[in-house]
């Protein structure tokens, strides 16, 4: 077993050559096997072994710094530097995480999680290494999905000046999570096609080398107007024209030509891109033929490639599909928007049944929020959907292109709350706080899936934008007996009592349900109110509610600081409404990786600790 012999960094180095074949296969064979139990970023993983082989022979670890753009795709990366062991708890509570982690080995050169960051973050290494003089390799890798985010391009502009060597290598897999759209990706496939360019330069370089004496003073003296070249023969070359040397294509799994190209690279005083060309899923039959759906999976089975859990109800993401759909039938200016998450987010079935309607921006979350904006300001009822961890990424543009101007966005916040496996990088517990103190932004969130349609219906025919937030997860449908109708900034009230009143958020009602039985049961006075709106916020309900309760417990499933809770407590307290608040949320730190249910119960917010701090509380 090579595997075996991979102990430490570098150990890799001690192979020879015909033994990294097999090291290959076995990696391959191994990652299927863990991911298949743990779930995880499969397809991607498989389609950069050799890549990070290659790049782990070429360059010495810890000294050098890899940097990996998202980082969903460093499994033989952190196989490579002595953590084969830790797949066994691959994105468990307390286990390995599934992205790069500078606390976990001093081998991650920075923490990922978000795309189109590994060439800003390589080019701060660079800088800092020639400020300290300081002597090491930096190489980033890009996806050519992520390529489509303008970010990339702003480092690209900046890497150009660079006098000392950075190497950029864009993994080109023809895909980002889906299938990649527009301009970008075209203009690789043209790269991916020349390959007459690369086939002469290989022939009469092989050609004059065997000229005696003067072949090779010929060959270096092409080299120096290989520049010209490629302009002459290359479709574009927009990396050389913005003054970054490009070599490539070169296959992906092909492990010599890859170090030989990172040894030439590591040559240039300046940066270099390095097109490398690979099979997302290769090796598993299953990955190569379904690559978006494995990108990102549960356990499977290991012969089938069958999801192990069988799906019995329908998720948010499967209601907002329907809904979406029924929608663009009856409403003929909505339209939808995602950046590279159709899938994802669930609009496949409105593209399908309305094409002329639907937007696939790539992964460019700013320019979906703007191009949103420009739809809504022409007459259109646009709908951005995206995972709330991404729709940050365009907090400016909401801000300043969509709720300055009061356009009728509506923002369909999917992952809202605890995400779970995938860690830090992808809780969307941020977006309420975001969100919550701009100009004329609603924001609401449903408490099962029949409100989920009429909140849906309601920001259709609002004037101004609207976030709807939601779960990752299966969607709830208990309280199917309430259901008023939804009216701007207007709590629902389900059971109304006196004592202590829990107001709770979206789909945190299903907890807070159980608290309030719970509470009941031990004998207390307690009401249960859906606050549906985090703004505008009910005030008239919390000055009713004022009136016979002396406690208002919260609920929600995002950060404290700027929370629901916390506006709840600053209008009791300018008012002098005389009523304790207690907040529910998520505390003021970054949430690590672990199943929902572990982490609600970790940071108090699942229904026995809920209760167990009222109880507390009222002493």
């Amino acid at each position: 077993m090579m595997l075996e012999r991979i102990q430490k960094p570098n150990d890799i180095k001690k192979l020879k050559w015909d033994e990294l074949d097999v090291l290959a296969a076995e990696i391959r064979e191994f990652l299927v096997e863990k991911v298949s139990k743990t779930g995880g970023h499969l397809a991607s993983n498989l389609g950069v072994v050799e890549l990070t082989m290659a790049m782990h022979l070429a360059f010495s670890l810890p000294k050098d710094k890899m940097i990996w753009d998202v980082g969903h795709q460093a499994y033989t990366h952190k196989i490579l530097t002595g953590r084969k062991e830790g797949f066994d708890e691959l994105r468990q509570y307390g286990g390995m995480s599934g992205f790069p982690k500078r606390n976990e080995s001093n081998c991650d050169s920075f923490d990922t999680g978000h795309s189109t960051t590994s060439i800003s973050a390589g080019l701060g290494y660079v800088e800092a290494r020639e400020i300290l003089g300081e002597d090491y390799r930096v190489v980033s890798v890009i996806g050519d999905g992520s390529l489509t985010g303008g970010m990339a391009y702003e480092a690209l502009n900046n890497a150009a000046n660079l006098k000392s060597n950075y190497i950029i290598v864009l993994n080109d897999n023809n895909m980002s999570i889906s299938e990649n759209v527009g301009g970008v990706p075209a203009y690789l496939n043209s790269i991916r096609t020349a390959e007459f360019y690369n086939d002469l330069k290989k022939g009469v370089v092989n050609s004059l080398n065997k000229v005696p004496i003067v072949g090779e003073n010929i060959v270096n003296n092409i080299r120096k107007t290989k520049n010209s070249i490629k302009r002459l023969l290359v479709p574009g070359m927009l990396f050389e024209d913005m003054g970054i040397t490009y070599l490539g294509p070169v296959d992906g799994h092909d492990l010599k030509s890859l170090y030989r190209t990172f040894k030439e690279a590591q040559r240039m005083n300046h940066a270099v891109m390095i097109h490398v060309l690979t099979k997302k899923g290769k090796g598993y039959a299953p990955a190569e033929q379904f690559p978006a759906k494995f990108h990102g999976v549960g356990p499977f089975d290991l012969e089938t490639g069958k999801a192990l859990a069988v799906k019995e109800k329908d998720s948010y993401t499967d209601v907002f599909a329907d809904i979406m759909s029924g929608l663009g039938e009856k409403e003929p200016r909505l339209t939808a928007i995602t950046a590279a998450m159709k899938d994802g987010t669930g609009l496949c079935k409105f593209q399908e049944k309305y094409p002329e309607r639907f937007f696939d921006v790539g992964i460019a979350e700013e320019h979906a929020v703007t191009f949103a904006a420009g739809l809504a300001a022409a007459g259109l009822k646009p709908v951005f959907a995206v995972y709330s961890a991404f729709l940050q990424r365009g907090y400016d543009q909401i801000v300043h292109d969509v709720c300055m101007q009061n356009l009728p966005v509506i923002f369909a916040i999917d992952r809202a709350g605890l995400v779970g496996n995938d860690g830090e990088t992808h809780q969307g517990v941020y977006d309420i706080a975001y969100l919550n103190h701009i100009p004329n932004m609603t924001i609401l969130s449903p408490k099962n899936r029949f409100e989920f349609a009429d909140m849906m219906e309601f920001a259709v025919a609002h004037t101004g934008p609207v976030a709807i937030r939601y779960p990752r997860g299966t969607v709830y449908e208990g309280l199917a007996e309430f259901r008023e109708p939804v009216s701007h900034g207007k709590s629902e009230i389900i059971y109304k009592e006196s004592e202590i009143a829990i107001l709770s958020l979206g789909h945190m009602m299903e907890t807070a349900e159980e608290v309030w039985r719970a509470l009941k049961d031990k004998g207390y006075q307690c009401s249960l109110i859906n606050s549906r709106f985090v703004k505008p916020m009910d005030t008239d309900v919390l000055c009713e509610l004022a009136q016979n309760h002396k406690l208002f417990v919260t609920i929600e499933d995002g950060v404290i600081s700027g929370g629901y809770g916390a506006s709840v407590r600053d209008y009791v307290a300018e008012e002098k409404l005389d009523v304790d608040v207690f907040i529910n949320g998520i505390p003021d730190k970054f949430i690590e990786h672990g199943s929902i249910g572990q982490l609600r119960k970790v940071i108090g917010l699942d229904a026995d600790s809920i209760v167990e701090k009222i109880e507390q509380y009222r002493r």
